[in-house]
């Protein structure tokens, strides 16, 4: 039986602990957050509530660890799930800073157990399908890359309690980036990025609407990047995502936001259906994501991210927003 802790009940928490505590030989046995939505995720598996993960990591003999903490704070629980030779899943990014991604991944490599981080494109159907037509040569090499991947904003007002300690560009731009270095193997070299700090900010939200940003590649190829979060909210969707690749030999469009699946009721809304219910049991990319993590838990191969390429990520959005600060290309 593999024993699970959740480290985090919020969406994304809540969702893995669903996923996991689904599967046969999984068990949920402790869940941290000192919020309320703590006590009530615990409560639904039986299992025990804490404020803190060293008491979660003192008093279970666990198998695994799943940090979904807002994505400023994961440095403390998943280096301390490390060191304690822990499976780890952490939500992305592994972490707004790079020193504190280098610190999980040392506590990973000098005898961790096995982690993966959940960039979730990486489990999408669609790109791992375009990922199949670049491996095989259908689309040639990868020339340019354009990622758009934007929020309205309910999520930095309403959705988020911790927006003003975060950027769109730390809470979107990981799943991008991972998806453009997975889909095109290649080394970025630099960034030059711009942002606006504007109109969250004069409602009393300090962070960035925007940030636009060019990353060039080892073969001089590039990936130009769009996050922001001040989409209006009867856009049909939470999100908005758009991603545009040009190959020497074909070329691929991918519309992320707009699944097919339009509901016209006292508004447009487009539903999605990469992880959905089905008589009450998740499933699609997040079930997905759990079963590879237990699969990885069980030392079965399975192609997850890894935390090296987690670090790549975050060593890249960091360049982003140096760049925005400084106004230069910054070399990575």
């Amino acid at each position: 039986m593999l024993d699970i802790g959740v480290v985090g009940a919020g969406i994304r928490g809540r969702m893995f602990a669903r996923a996991l505590g689904q599967l046969q030989d999984v068990r949920v046995v402790g869940v941290v957050d000192p919020t309320p939505a703590g006590a009530a995720l615990a409560a639904e598996f039986g299992a025990a509530a804490y404020e803190g993960h060293e008491d979660l990591l003192s008093e279970h003999d666990l198998t695994g660890v799943v940090v979904a903490t807002p994505d400023f704070a994961h440095r403390d629980a998943a280096v301390a799930v490390a060191r304690a030779g822990i499976g780890l899943l952490v939500e992305k990014p592994l972490a707004t800073d790079v020193g504190q991604a280098r610190e999980i991944e040392a506590a990973v490599d000098s005898g961790g157990g096995p982690a993966t981080v959940a960039f979730e494109n990486r489990w999408n159907p669609r790109f791992v399908a375009v990922r199949q037509q670049i491996t095989e040569g259908a689309v040639g090499d990868v020339l340019f890359q354009c990622a758009h991947l934007n929020d309205t904003r309910f999520v930095p007002e309403r959705m988020l309690s911790w927006a003003a300690r975060t950027t769109p560009a730390w809470f979107l731009m990981p799943h991008t980036v991972d998806l453009a270095l997975w889909l095109s193997g290649r080394t970025p070299r630099s960034v030059y990025a711009t942002g606006l700090r504007r109109e969250l900010a004069r409602d009393g939200i300090d962070t960035y609407d925007g940030v636009h940003a060019l990353v060039t590649f080892d073969d001089g190829t590039t990936l130009a990047l769009q996050s922001h979060w001040v989409l209006p909210e009867s856009y049909p969707s939470v999100f908005d995502f758009r991603y545009e690749l040009v190959g020497s030999r074909a070329a691929v469009r991918v519309d992320g936001s707009d699944e097919g699946v339009h509901f016209a009721g006292p508004s447009l809304q487009w539903l999605h259906h990469t992880t959905v219910e089905r008589d009450g049991r998740l499933v699609g990319v997040a079930a997905e994501i759990a079963r590879d993590f237990a699969c990885l838990l069980r030392g079965e191969p399975v192609s997850v991210p890894t935390v090296a390429e987690g670090v790549a990520v975050t060593a890249v959005v960091a360049a982003v927003h140096e760049s925005v600060t400084s106004g230069r290309v910054v070399s990575l």
